[in-house]
């Protein structure tokens, strides 16, 4: 499902973070879970009312440099236009207006983009007339909250989801879509260029889904294959104080669009936690994924060096060991057609289904001989049948009489198992238990 993106903007210290915490709520907690992930993370995943979105909050982005200080903010204000579906824009309700609101605001108008004006600090009656001066920012009616205290949040969230569409589930493609992510300075343009060099005659730029997003097309060994956003690869160099800010609103769009997404690592970095952000990014919208380590050209290496980095990757990242790791060189193009067979050959995994017949003849002997833990009450949980239930991205439903009661360490067991019949290779496999009564 591609789920829109919502940017929060504004000058310093008018509360974004405090208003992106008080939004996302106990979610964050959830993204940090993640395995590797920072703790500087500044998007999640959240919904309101049914509707789902990703927020973003800008201001953790801005460099500390006073001289560069100002520039930084109104660049990411105008990267928030080119890829957020709605702004949400920050003021400070009991400092007033300051002359970088109006400059900022007049950006904001320009855009004709769909702008919250969101009047923070306003934390009891006695602030709320304050809010009467930000009609002059001519951005609307000022939607009054307390980001602190959460007053008026509600009415808040109400506006933003306003702004965005219905949400349309995740159509299957018939053709491979791939996106090559990962953090800045990895080489993503290069092996774009690389994959693209060889069928330069037939390559055609389509419109992307997105308002300045552009895909090219081509074909590879008889298959059509689309690269995913290669117009916004070439056009980073643009940015200038916002690059982890601009990477993280494209990557985030891209993966949305994408099968497969082909992370590329910096051969002779290793593996950072940025790195593995980007990775959770891609597992976490359930698309395929290829980790490929490039600049291998640079690399001193022997016959070990690359089961080494391998292992060491999946030591970082074991949640992930069903990924397939590949090295690669942009530059002399080593392995870059090797690595576009691997993607294709997740693309398919990704559609695999597997039958009921099938499944519950493996699985089920398999659980009621390693059953899960007994409930707190002592019932023991018994499993009836297992069938799957979509694919692109697959999902394996189980039935059993306790399912709330089954532990997460139970279902990674059951996916390992599955993995190892049927492999779903570079695939993130979401497995659920369901409650059912016997016949």
């Amino acid at each position: 499902m591609n789920k829109p993106i919502v940017a929060i903007v504004g000058r310093p210290n008018v509360g974004k973070s405090t208003l992106f915490n008080r939004i996302v709520g106990g979610r964050q907690a959830i993204v940090d879970d993640q395995p590797g992930v920072t703790r500087d993370r500044h998007y999640v995943e959240t919904d309101w009312a049914g509707r789902e979105f990703v927020l973003i909050d800008t201001g953790g982005y801005v460099p500390e440099s006073d001289d560069i200080f100002e520039r930084a903010i109104r660049e990411q204000v105008q990267l928030s236009i080119e890829e957020a579906m709605v702004i949400v824009f920050v003021v400070d309700g009991q400092h007033g207006l300051i002359p970088m609101d109006f400059e900022l605001a007049q950006i904001l108008r320009r855009s004709k983009k769909d702008v919250v004006l969101a009047v923070n600090k306003i934390d009891s009656q006695k602030w709320e007339m304050n809010q009467v001066e930000f009609y002059e920012l001519g951005l609307g009616d000022p939607q009054p909250v307390s980001a602190i205290s959460g007053r008026a949040s509600g009415d808040l969230l109400d506006r933003i989801v306003e702004g965005l569409p219905e949400a349309e589930p995740e159509e299957a493609s018939d053709h491979l879509q791939l996106a090559i992510i990962g953090r800045p300075n990895v080489g993503k343009s290069s092996i774009t260029n690389a994959l693209l060099g060889r069928q330069r005659s037939i390559v055609t730029d389509v419109p992307g889904t997105t308002r300045d997003a552009i895909d090219s097309s081509f074909e590879y060994q008889g298959q059509p294959v689309t690269l995913i956003d290669t117009a916004g690869l070439r056009r980073k160099s643009k940015v200038k104080e916002n690059i982890e800010f601009y990477s993280t609103l494209r990557t985030i769009k891209s993966i949305q669009r994408c099968d497969v997404a082909l992370c590329l690592l910096d051969g002779s970095d290793g593996m950072s936690h940025q790195d593995i952000d980007v990775l959770n990014e891609a597992v976490r919208f359930n698309k395929g994924v290829v980790i490929a380590i490039n600049k291998w050209d640079l690399v001193e290496k022997d016959e070990k060096t690359a089961d080494q980095i391998t292992k060491e990757i999946y030591a970082r990242v074991k949640m992930f060991d069903y990924i397939p790791v590949i090295f690669v060189s942009a530059i002399t193009r080593q392995r870059v057609t090797k690595a576009l067979d691997l993607c294709l050959e997740v693309y398919q995994e990704r559609s695999k289904r597997i039958s009921t017949s099938e499944l519950n003849d493996h699985i089920i002997d398999i659980l009621r001989t390693t059953p899960p833990p007994a409930s707190p009450t002592g019932k023991h949980v018994k499993f009836f049948y297992a069938t799957q239930v979509r694919e692109a991205p697959p999902v394996i439903v189980l039935f059993a009489n306790e399912p709330k009661h089954i532990p997460e360490s139970y279902r990674r067991f059951v996916e390992r198992r599955i993995r190892e019949k049927w492999s779903f290779k570079g695939v993130p496999l979401t497995v659920q238990f369901r409650k059912t009564k016997p016949d």
